[in-house]
């Protein structure tokens, strides 16, 4: 079987979002994979932190033959386990994740509904019988 590394596309139209597989190379671009090897998300703002890969992973199917494609490729040289990017991936992730905890808000909080709870009506008497 002639394994490949290459990128399945997901998402919807206008916000795609690639997976980074392993995938028998007789299979269509969308079809079964083998083993998801990480993600690769265009949308995110921070170029750096766009790619999030297993690199243990992908140098297990490297070393058993598997043939990543020129874009998985480049992914993998950027990102992988001895990336040329990592030290800059690590710096975007952690600006995205203060960007993410720290958001302004203009409006004023909303206010607490308050409900107001009626005491339980009181049992009446029972009428005394008169004899």
């Amino acid at each position: 079987m002639a394994v490949r590394i290459r990128m399945k596309k997901m998402g919807r139209a206008h916000a795609p979002f690639f997976r980074l597989c392993a995938v028998d190379g007789r299979k269509p671009r969308d079809g079964a994979v083998l083993e998801e090897l990480g993600y690769y998300d265009p949308m995110v703002p921070e170029t750096d932190a766009r790619a999030i890969l297993k690199g243990d992973r992908i140098q297990y199917w490297v070393g058993v033959g598997a043939v990543p494609s020129d874009k998985a490729a480049v992914l993998i040289k950027k990102y992988g386990t001895n990336g040329t990017h990592l030290d800059a991936q690590k710096t975007a992730l952690e600006r995205l994740a203060a960007r993410k905890r720290y958001v302004p808000s203009t409006a004023p909080a909303p206010k607490k509904k308050v409900e107001v709870v009626a005491p339980a009506a009181e049992a009446e008497p029972a009428p005394a019988a008169s004899e």
